[in-house]
Order: structure tokens, then C-alpha cells, then sequence
């Protein structure tokens, strides 16, 4: 089914909606203090209508006390409301018709008598609430759409931002997983909570800094960097089930089946999913305009790349549970298991210009794969408490796969003036099957309340692969006049096994030397043992059979690792500061032997390493952060291994058994700041690393352009980068908001590589302004439109005349109408041009998706039409640019279908249809 619709220009026209009521502004002031006259910063203040509660405004109390709330509503009478951590709440009836500006003067907070420094007064409907370490939202005081998900609460909240991914970040700060109660939900992945839990069941959405299970038995630091959001289920929606299915079926053979299920009962929970799809979907991440079709207009948040749509074609199966369950207040155990089919589809073509010191010349390539995986996996984290002091966890986690595929390419080199120079045609088909097993068993000892601990930990990892394959090339060579000159078969069957089995012992303690300052020790000791067995066999001429050892490409390796790491560090931690320093030197022993050859190495590597941190609290909504870190990486056994790799024939490898290890420089700082007044929130960040030893390419490619690969140190290659981002909440009347966000970000990257022995340098440079507003008419209507520039500047050392200089455009648009009753109409349109695409590779296009639903059955179910695609012009072209090569790349991507799908959702708790209300 195809739309003949033009491609320049695409007009988009809403008819916005607005109400007339009769409402009155008013302003309430004050300082919060408590009964001593000290200001209590981060207090929060919100105010209500008196006959139904309804949430009117809101705000924060700066550093001193201090706090004025403004606003507009049709209420004669309100209640204003205080609240603070550990203080009972405030709270005053006032008449508006008397009075609009109100000075409550200074509002004193009296200590409840049964609060401990994290409980929260019961009955507090705070919209916000900042607790030490966690930030605290009432998810009932932010409205939504009837049936809304996790996800569109998040969008709602102050200082959050959820893009047309998923993808979540508060105060800038990305949000690493999703918790509910207090446990995983299906694993890593945080959209399967946010757009499958519905947020009727939901009563706070927290957000903390991540932390593993035993940081946060023993109290350390987490990750600030890195945020998690854990949601707390209402205690009468923890007895009961929901869940979701949904069934379609379109055009060119598209569908998609998917269905959740969860049930809870106190402290347990199950769930169930699965899906089946071939519109490259994991299936999981339901959207509630699109389904499993999801957004793909472009995101301000994304990378800006080439193309839209991932690689190629995929049908995926999958099926999993997740079950959590406490048994009393001492054992606790959370599992997940998972099974997925992937069928994977691809089609490549490539140009590609090469650039030596004294010749240019040319690639072009065509290549197919088909690709079938099946994967297992499963995890169990169980974690007994035999009492408060101690802690025992015991984390197995196994993965299994089991793959097939076959693929095809046709490769043809040629000179400037189209003088052929040689061609590669390649056939590979193969299975491979691979065992992985982890596991990491630790036991924890707190002492005292001033935070000492010891914890003794043992990890393992025990993998195993095996990999049959056949490999065909047919190689032509020509000489300088473009005549044929030779030809090349390779014609092997390739037997490839691995094993490695890896085995760490650690020991951590933490000793306070003060009230805020402690002293961190910790040794760790890691033993691996690696063998790869790789056979290749030559094909009998004559003869169908794989029987003659190719004994120059085979090889039997046996790799033994010792890896001693001690290392001393101090903590301090103030109610505004939070920093550590910590050091050690790392011993990495590593010996090698070719059993196959007797060739051997061996090798010893003493590296030191520093890590550092820095957390500054100006006021609770506004800190700095900075941390510096050294580290030395070892390079990997196939940079090491003096073996030659002739599986591309037109790019011969060869490790190096000389390499030193790399030592980076890191650091990185931010600054980020939420003003709870103005909905107002910036966040700026800087960063870079430096190399020394870093390892290299060293490659040379004689005159049929055969490349001879081995690797080498380089020092001089450096990094940086830096961006800000601001966001703004507007409250308009009539319960209609504006969000718009302006952002800016910069990477700079010099490079140091050798091409035919000479070396050179690149340096790259971008610069991308970004731009996005969300306009939401309550109930009605949301338009979000977002745009980006990227800026691009690249310069070369081994030819000035290759330096580029050109920008990307991308402009997206989201629009979703939720009139007439019933009806929900989405549009999702994205425009990308690439400023740099050679001819004959399209530079731009346009990705409009679309869905029409329909509710029925009492909103239980709705109907869908959604088109893929409307305009028919998908494409994945990209270009890359690296030292010495130019690449311009077209994928194989899923292109324009029609689909109809019915959703049902059907739940039940604590003993009622929630939808009964209705």
C-alpha cells in the first residue's frame, strides 16, 4: 500500500482548543523555620481547592525559608499546605474572596514525635517532597490521560525529561533502571516498567542516586551520575493483577502480538510477557499511541547520525517471567528468565574512498546476511539477612545462544580514474553456540553506626563457545593497464572453540577515622585461564570433503592472567560535601603459548591508577560534581597474538606480543541546578581523557591494495567535550502547560594513526544547538516539536584537500489529539538531511508515522490504525569519515506498511475492577 504524496515540504495544521473560566490570581509568601528559627531549606509548599482537593500550585523553600507561590483559580477557598521531612504538616484554610495576596509571615514546623530522619509525616499529599538523598514525587498531583503509564507521569514531573525513545533523564542526569518496591523489574531494561506499569497502581516515584544492593546495605556512595527511579506500589493496588494484549495485522505481511500480565500480593509480584513481531520491535515496550510500531521522529536527545531505522529486517520472538518474593525480613529473592528467536535480515551496499600518503583509490561493496539466534537467559539475585549487621547475596546469571547465518559480499577496488585494481567475492555460512555462566556471592559485616564495614566477595565466569564455519573467496588481481592478471581462491572450512574461566576473590572494609571521615581498604586477586582453538582446513581439490590442516592459519592457544589489585583510599562526607580519593597499582602477569606452534610469550604489567570525586552541594536543588580518573588497559590477546588472521583476504592481521598498555587521563564536571519556583532547570557538563601508549593500527598496503594489519603505541590522541541543557515548565490557564528546551553540545576528538608507515593525525569537531517545546492543552491535545543542527568540521594531515566541512538539519514533530471522546490521534513526523551524502546516496527524506485509535469497552480496549512511514521514504544512509578513509553506507531498512490492531486491558485489585469507578 503506497502513499503518492511530494516530499518537500510537509504542512501540519491543529486546531488548538481554550476555555473561558472565571479564575482569580493570587500570591502566597512566607519563611518556613522551625520552633529554634532556623530555615529549613526544600520545604515544600502547595496549595489545593478546599471542596475537592485538587492540586492548584506549588514550590520549594529557598536556602532561607523563604517561598512565594503564585498562581490562578476558580476556587473561592483554598488549603495551604507545608511539609518537611520529619516535621508534622502545616496547614491553613484561607478565603480568596477576602484576600488574594497573602503573607503568612514566618510559618513555624514542629518536630513530630514519631519521625525518624526518612519517614515522611503519613497523610502528606506533598506534590514534591527532597529528602536527603532522594527526591520524591506524588504521582497522584500530576495529571495525566485516563489509563496513562508510568512514562506519562514522567513527562509531567518537574526537572524530568522522557524522549521519543524512552530514554530518561532527571536534571540531566540519565536514569540507569527502573525499581518497583524496591526490586528490578524485568531486568535492565527501564521502559518495560514505564510503559507497561499503568500509573493508577503507582503512589511515589522516587529518584536516587544508583547504587548497587550492597552499597546500599552498607551506606556508600552511589553512582551520581547515574539515577534510579524506584516506584512504590499504593497499598491497595498491592493485592491484585493487570494486564494487556494486543493483536494486529497489516500489510506486506506485517503483525505483532504482545501481552503482559502481572500480578501482586503484598511482597509478591509475577509477571509474564511475550510478543511476536516482524516490524523490528523487542515487542516489550508498548507505546500507548503506536504499540509495538513505537515513535521514530527524531529525538533531541539522539545522536543525529543517518537514517532512521535499525539494520535490516528483523522477526523476533520473546517470551519471559520475572518473580519477586520477601520471606519475612530476612531473605529475599527476585529471578527473571528469557527466551528470544531473532530473524535477522540485511542488505549493504558501501562506497568508500581510501586515502594513502601518495594515491587515493576506491571501494565499492555489496553484501546480504540472514541471521537466526536463539538466546537463553536467566538471573536469580537472592539476598539473606541472618540479622541487621549482616548481609549474604548470591547473584547466578547464565546465558545460552544458538545461531546460524549466512552472508555474501562483493567488494571491487579501483584508481581515480577507474582503473580496476582487484575484486573479492566472499561466501560465509556457520553455526556458533555459546555458554555463559556468572555468578557473584558476597557477605557483608556492618560495625558500629558510624558506617564501618567488611565485605568478602567471590565472582566467577565461566564461558564457553563453539563455531563451525565454511569460507569461500574468489580473489582478482589486475595489473597497472587493468588487465587480469591473477586469481585467488580460498575455499576452508574453519573449527573454532573458546574457553575461558575466570575467578576473582575481594575483600572491601571501610574504617572511620571520624565523624566524616573514613578510610577505605580493599584488595582484590583475579586469575583467568583462556584457550581458543581455531582449525582451518583446506578444501581437496577434486574433492568435496575439508581434509588438508592449513597449519599457517591454525593455531591452539592457551592464555593464563594474574591480576593482584590493592588499593587505599579516604572518604569524607559532610551534610554538603561528599569526596574521595583512592589509589593502587595494578599487577597483571600474563603468559601465552601456541600449542600448535610452540610459540610463547609472556609478559608483566604494573600499572597505577587514581580515582577521585568531588560533590558540592550549594543548596538542595544545586550541586557541582568532579572527578579525575587514571587508569592503564591491557590490550586484548588478538593485539598480542603474533598469529596471522587471513579470514579477509584483502586485510591480512598479525598481533604484536610487544604492546604496552594504554594509560588514560580522564576527568569530568557538571553543574546542575532545579529551581522548584520558575520549573526552571539547567545543567552543564565538561569532560575529556588523554592518551599515552594508546594502541594502534599499523597497517601497510602494497600495490594490489593488499593490507598487511599489525598494531602499535601512539601517544598524543586526546578527547573533550561539553554541552548545557535548560528546560522550563510553563503553567498557562486552563490547566494548558509549555515545556520548551534549549541545549548545546560540542565533541572534539585527535586521533594519531599510521597509514603505508606514515604517521598521522586527524582532528574532528562538532557542534550541535538543540531546540524543543511541548505544548499540552489538558486532556485535549500535546504538540511537540524539536530541532537540531550538527555542525561537522574534520581535517587530515596526510591530505588538507580531504578536509570537510558541512552540516546536518534534523526537525521532528509529535502531535497527539485526544479529541473527539474516545478518539486518539498521533502523528509523528521526522525530517533529516545530511549535509555531506555523495551522489548517488539520497541526502534527506521524511519518516511520518501515524495511529488512529478508538476506545471501547469502557476504555478497556481501543482499535487502532497506524501507518508506517506514511510517505514511503525510509532510508538508512550514513557517512562515515576515520584518518585516512571516507564511507558513504545504505541499509536494507523496513519500509512503509498499514496495520490494525486491537489492544485489551482488563485488572482487578483488592477485590474490585479499578474500571467500575467509571
Amino acid at each position: 500500500m503506497k502513499f503518492n504524496l511530494r516530499t518537500t515540504f510537509v504542512g501540519l495544521t491543529a486546531f488548538l482548543f481554550s476555555f473561558v473560566l472565571q479564575a482569580q490570581d493570587f500570591q502566597v509568601k512566607g519563611k518556613v523555620v522551625d520552633v529554634e528559627q532556623t530555615p529549613l531549606e526544600s520545604a515544600t509548599v502547595y496549595i489545593e481547592k478546599a471542596q475537592d482537593s485538587t492540586l492548584v500550585e506549588y514550590t520549594i523553600s529557598d536556602v532561607d525559608g523563604n517561598f512565594s507561590v503564585e498562581g490562578s483559580t476558580d476556587a473561592n477557598f483554598i488549603n495551604i499546605f507545608v511539609s518537611f521531612t520529619g516535621f508534622n504538616t502545616y496547614q491553613k484554610k484561607i478565603s480568596l474572596q477576602e484576600n488574594s495576596n497573602i503573607d503568612l509571615g514566618e510559618v513555624i514546623m514542629k518536630f513530630s514525635t514519631n519521625s525518624l530522619e526518612e519517614v515522611v509525616v503519613k497523610g502528606n499529599r506533598a506534590p514534591v517532597t527532597i529528602k536527603k538523598d532522594t527526591l520524591e514525587f506524588n504521582a497522584a498531583s500530576f495529571k495525566t490521560q485516563p489509563n496513562a503509564n508510568v512514562e506519562d507521569v514522567l513527562k509531567q514531573l518537574p526537572g524530568v525529561n522522557v524522549d521519543n525513545n524512552g530514554k530518561i533523564t532527571v536534571n540531566g542526569k540519565e536514569v540507569s533502571r527502573i525499581l518497583v518496591n524496591g526490586k528490578e523489574f524485568f531486568g535492565d531494561d527501564p521502559k518495560i516498567a514505564t510503559k507497561n506499569l499503568p500509573k493508577e497502581i503507582i503512589d511515589k516515584i522516587q529518584v536516587v542516586d544508583t547504587k548497587t544492593k550492597s552499597e546500599e546495605f552498607t551506606g556508600e556512595e552511589g553512582d551520581s551520575e547515574n539515577k534510579t527511579i524506584n516506584l512504590t506500589v499504593k497499598e491497595d493496588k498491592n493485592k491484585g493483577y493487570f494486564s494487556r494484549l494486543t493483536a494486529g495485522g497489516g500489510t506486506d505481511e506485517r503483525y505483532e502480538l504482545s501481552g503482559i500480565a502481572n500480578y501482586f500480593k503484598d511482597e509478591l509480584r509475577l509477571s509474564i510477557l511475550g510478543s511476536s513481531n516482524n516490524i523490528n520491535s523487542s515487542g516489550f515496550t508498548f507505546d500507548e499511541v503506536f504499540d509495538a510500531m513505537g515513535r521514530s521522529a527524531y529525538s533531541i536527545n539522539g545522536t543525529g547520525g543517518g537514517g532512521q531505522g535499525q539494520g535490516g529486517i528483523t522477526k523476533s520472538d520473546n517470551a519471559g517471567f520475572n518473580f519477586a518474593d520477601e520471606w519475612g525480613k530476612k531473605a529475599d529473592l527476585n529471578s527473571n528468565y528469557f527466551f528470544s528467536r531473532s530473524d535477522n535480515r540485511t542488505a549493504t551496499s558501501i562506497e568508500r574512498e581510501n586515502i594513502l600518503p601518495d594515491r587515493t583509490y576506491f571501494n565499492n561493496s555489496e553484501s546480504t546476511s540472514e541471521r537466526q539466534n536463539d538466546n537463553h537467559r536467566a538471573r536469580v539475585n537472592f539476598e539473606f539477612k541472618p540479622d541487621t549487621l549482616t548481609r549474604i547475596s548470591f547473584r547466578p546469571n547464565v546465558n545460552v545462544n544458538k545461531g546460524y547465518s549466512t552472508s555474501n559480499s562483493f567488494t571491487e577496488s579501483f584508481e581515480e580514474d577507474g582503473t580496476p585494481i582487484n575484486n573479492a567475492n566472499t561466501k560465509q555460512n556457520g553455526e556458533v553456540s555459546s555458554v555463559n555462566y556468572s555468578n557473584r556471592f558476597d557477605v557483608t559485616r556492618k560495625f558500629g553506626s558510624k558506617g564501618a564495614f567488611i565485605r568478602l566477595g567471590f565472582n566467577n565466569t565461566n564461558n564457553t563457545s563453539e563455531g563451525d564455519q565454511v569460507y569461500y573467496s574468489s580473489r582478482e588481481i589486475y595489473d597497472e593497464n587493468g588487465n587480469l592478471d591473477n586469481t585467488e581462491i580460498q575455499d576452508q572450512y574453519i573449527d573454532e572453540d573458546s574457553k575461558e574461566d575466570e575467578y576473582e576473590i575481594s575483600l572491601n572494609s571501610r574504617l572511620p577515622l571520624s565523624e566524616k571521615l573514613s578510610l577505605d581498604l580493599a584488595y582484590a586477586y583475579r586469575k583467568n585461564n583462556r584457550s581458543n582453538t581455531r582449525l582451518v582446513y583446506d578444501k581437496e581439490e577434486g574433492e568435496g570433503n575439508y581434509n588438508n590442516l592449513n597449519d599457517n592459519l591454525s593455531n591452539d592457544f592457551e592464555s593464563e592472567t594474574f591480576d593482584h589489585r590493592p588499593e587505599l583510599g579516604l572518604v569524607y562526607k559532610s551534610d554538603k560535601l561528599r569526596a574521595s580519593v583512592s589509589g593502587g597499582i595494578q599487577n597483571i602477569r600474563l603468559k601465552n603459548i601456541d600449542l600448535f606452534t610452540e610459540n610463547s610469550f609472556e609478559n608483566t604489567y604494573n600499572n597505577l591508577f587514581v580515582n577521585s570525586y568531588l560533590r558540592y552541594e550549594l543548596t538542595k536543588t544545586k550541586s557541582i560534581y568532579f572527578n579525575y580518573r587514571s587508569a592503564r588497559s591491557t590490550p586484548s590477546l588478538n593485539q598480542l597474538q603474533p598469529v596471522t588472521n587471513t579470514t579477509n583476504p584483502l586485510n591480512i592481521v598479525t598481533g604484536n606480543p610487544n604492546l604496552d598498555p594504554t594509560l588514560e587521563h580522564s576527568f569530568y564536571a557538571n553543574f546542575n541546578n532545579y529551581d522548584f519556583k520558575s520549573r526552571s532547570g539547567f545543567y552543564a557538563y565538561l569532560g575529556g581523557s588523554l592518551y599515552n601508549d594508546r594502541v594502534v593500527s599499523f597497517t601497510t598496503t602494497d600495490e594490489d591494495l593488499v593490507r598487511t594489519t599489525t598494531y602499535t603505541n601512539v601517544d598524543g590522541a586526546y578527547s573533550a567535550f561539553a554541552g548545557f541543557s535548560l528546560n522550563k515548565k510553563i503553567e498557562l490557564e486552563n490547566g494548558n502547560s509549555l515545556n520548551p528546551r534549549v541545549g548545546f553540545r560540542t565533541n572534539f576528538n585527535r586521533n594519531v594513526g599510521f597509514s603505508n608507515t606514515q604517521k598521522y593525525n586527524s582532528e574532528t569537531l562538532s557542534l550541535s544547538p538543540q531546540l524543543a517545546v511541548r505544548y499540552e492543552i489538558e486532556e485535549l491535545l500535546t504538540v511537540a516539536p524539536s530541532y537540531q543542527l550538527t555542525y561537522n568540521k574534520a581535517s587530515y594531515s596526510l591530505d588538507s584537500s580531504r578536509d570537510q566541512n558541512y552540516i546536518n538539519h534534523n526537525l521532528g514533530v509529535e502531535i497527539t489529539s485526544y479529541w473527539p471522546k474516545n478518539f486518539i490521534f498521533g502523528n509523528d513526523i521526522s525530517y533529516q538531511h545530511m549535509g555531506n551524502m555523495s551522489p548517488g546516496f539520497k541526502n534527506d527524506f521524511v519518516l511520518w508515522n501515524m495511529s488512529l485509535g478508538y476506545k471501547l469497552l469502557g476504555e478497556d480496549g481501543i482499535f487502532k490504525v497506524k501507518v508506517f512511514d506514511v510517505l514511503d521514504e525510509n532510508i538508512s544512509t550514513s557517512r562515515y569519515t576515520g584518518e585516512d578513509f571516507i564511507q558513504d553506507t545504505q541499509q536494507l531498512v523496513l519500509e512503509q506498511y498499514v496495520m490494525f490492531s486491537f489492544t485489551y486491558k482488563f485488572s482487578k485489585f483488592g477485590g474490585r475492577d479499578p474500571n467500575k469507578r467509571r
